[in-house]
């Protein structure tokens, strides 16, 4: 099925959660009756984000506090010291109930709850969703002609476009980053805070030892050595477990097997975001009293702020379509909650959406009972792990995305933690190293990050007449749907909808107009 989007357009003066601005806030915004995944994924790679079913865009020159889409990039990730300490204080509560004291110097606040979940509450409340879903559904499935999705993996990239659209997906996620951040270090000395523009520091011992390598590669050249791996072999994503002299992988961090004596017991359950899903459905009330009780202890949210109402809204409603295509994630593509259980009970949801090129990160609530577990740091690798497991079965599934950076907020920074990672130029929507991106930010609240003065965004729209409408039960291009209108608003508000989302998303994805 088709996206189908009605856009509310821009919301100026209204109340900031990060800087506590009565009026300093400017979004874009726009309801999704339903989204694909592909569909998502664009957009996010153009600056949006969803909250619930609002989509929206902060309008960066102009808010007070510009939110900049950052990446992760897990498969060049390598956990810092603070990050390695969390992982261990999880690892010596469970194993024997020990509870550290004091926690990590460098602990960052958990996020307020994101842009659009708080200050937007009353905005979104007051959205007049011009159209029942349901109707609306049935009207596209009669317009739209049904089409048999091509099935089955294929080799050549323009078969596969169900999910990869033609332009070249390496450009695409490539775009923006230097050469250099390709390399991968795979392990920096344990205990410091790796640079990764740099390479990692290497005791006597290791060039020795690189000697000896060298030296044995020549007597046997493209012969498999003992205790060596040759490297012309690409690296394993998750390599053998690291000797004692080497530091741990983060999955030998995360995943170190507990003895039979354990205080407790753990475990993670992937559950996709539907009331259709028996697991998603039995432990829905669960759930929500957990996220009831994070939001009035950490966010001080009076009780009728966190009802049902808001947590479905939120939390367990998503425009996303469930998508299971064969060369996809063993999971699918869609929306999910990440619990984490202890002793039989649930400690902490992390809601994410699994897409074509990465996971992205919605939303975090835990128990604050277990505060001392850092579970907003653990949670995050957790997530980290989980791209790079996810990666090994579907290769462009690369990156983590942790929604917006904030360089202007001293609480939204510690996503800057995860190294290496990438800020979202507003102006050209390319990818640059947030290294590159620090020095101008801390000049300039609004940057843009391409540092190419001819630079333009690629996918702009540059034929809006091709956009495509829904409008009384039928499908047309925008050139046909504007000749039958006499207001002249109409065409200023579908111009700046088409400007934002781009000309590939304009012609994929449905507007509504009523």
């Amino acid at each position: 099925m088709a996206s189908v989007v009605e856009y509310k357009g821009l919301k100026v003066g209204y109340y900031c959660g990060y800087c506590d601005s009565e009026e300093g806030k400017a979004s874009c915004g726009m309801w999704a009756h339903s989204m694909t995944v592909q569909d998502y994924q664009d957009l996010i790679d153009r600056g949006w984000r969803r909250s619930g079913k609002y989509v929206y865009k902060p309008v960066m020159n102009q808010t007070c506090c510009p939110q900049y889409t950052i990446r992760c990039r897990p498969l060049q990730f390598q956990p810092s010291k603070s990050h390695k300490k969390v992982l261990k204080k999880m690892l010596k509560f469970l194993a024997k109930g020990e509870i550290s004291k004091g926690n990590c110097e460098d602990e960052p606040m958990e996020p307020t709850m994101e842009d659009a979940v708080a200050s937007d509450f009353a905005l979104i409340n007051k959205l007049d969703i011009q159209c029942d879903l349901k109707t609306l559904s049935d009207d596209l499935k009669e317009s739209l002609k049904s089409e048999e999705k091509k099935k089955g993996k294929s080799s050549e990239r323009e078969e596969s476009n169900e999910l990869i659209q033609s332009q070249d997906m390496e450009e695409k996620l490539d775009s923006g980053e230097p050469s250099q951040s390709v390399k991968v270090h795979t392990a920096p000395q344990p205990g410091k805070g790796a640079d990764l523009s740099k390479p990692p520091c290497r005791k006597a011992k290791e060039i020795r030892k690189e000697r000896k390598r060298l030296k044995l590669m020549q007597q046997n050249p493209g012969g498999e050595l003992e205790g060596f791996q040759v490297r012309c072999q690409p690296p394993s994503l998750f390599p053998p477990k690291a000797k004692s002299n080497q530091p741990k992988s983060l999955e030998d961090l995360i995943f170190e097997s507990l003895p039979e004596s354990a205080s407790h017991k753990f475990e993670v359950r992937l559950v996709p975001v539907s009331f259709e899903d028996p697991e998603f459905k039995s432990s829905f009330s669960q759930s929500f009293s957990l996220y009831v009780k994070y939001q009035m202890a950490i966010h001080q949210d009076p009780p009728d702020e966190c009802g049902k109402t808001e947590f479905t809204r939120f939390l367990c409603s998503s425009p996303l379509e469930a998508e299971n295509p064969p060369y996809g994630p063993d999971c699918g593509y869609g929306s999910f909650h990440q619990q984490y259980w202890l002793d039989g009970k649930i400690i902490a949801v992390g809601v994410i959406d699994v897409l074509p090129y990465c996971v992205s990160s919605v939303y975090l609530y835990y128990d604050p009972d277990y505060s001392f577990l850092s579970l907003g740091v653990y949670s995050a690798l957790r997530e980290i792990a989980f791209t790079r497991q996810l990666h090994e079965k579907t290769p462009q599934l690369s990156y983590y995305y942790m929604g917006f950076y904030i360089h202007s907020c001293p609480k939204m920074k510690y996503k800057g933690q995860y190294r290496p990672s990438d800020l979202l130029c507003p102006e050209t929507y390319v990818w640059v190293p947030i290294e590159q991106c620090l020095p101008s930010l801390e000049n300039s609240k609004y940057c843009r990050f391409n540092q190419d003065p001819e630079a333009v965004d690629e996918d702009r729209s540059k034929e809006p007449d091709r956009l495509q409408v829904f409008y009384k039960k039928a499908i047309m291009p925008y050139g046909v749907y504007k000749k039958q209108q006499r207001d002249p608003s109409e065409e200023a508000a579908v111009l700046q909808y088409a400007s934002l989302v781009g000309q590939t998303c304009s012609e994929r994805m449905l507007l509504f107009r009523n």
